[in-house]
């Protein structure tokens, strides 16, 4: 199981999203960032910060 604390990215946010790899993680980071935030559209610089702040569960 992987996990993503999306503070990583984005101060004061305490949205967590985890799953079983990292492409399922990815999705999950995605869509909180829509809901969340507004995102319809993750730059690939996010996505990199995304992807490097992804640990184990």
């Amino acid at each position: 199981m992987k996990q993503f604390a999306c503070a990583t990215v984005v101060e004061g946010c305490d949205g967590v999203v985890t799953g079983a790899n990292e492409d399922e993680v990815l999705q999950a980071a995605a869509e909180h960032a829509a809901d969340a935030h507004g995102m319809t559209d993750v730059p690939p610089e996010v996505v990199d910060a995304i992807r490097a702040g992804i640990t184990d569960a």
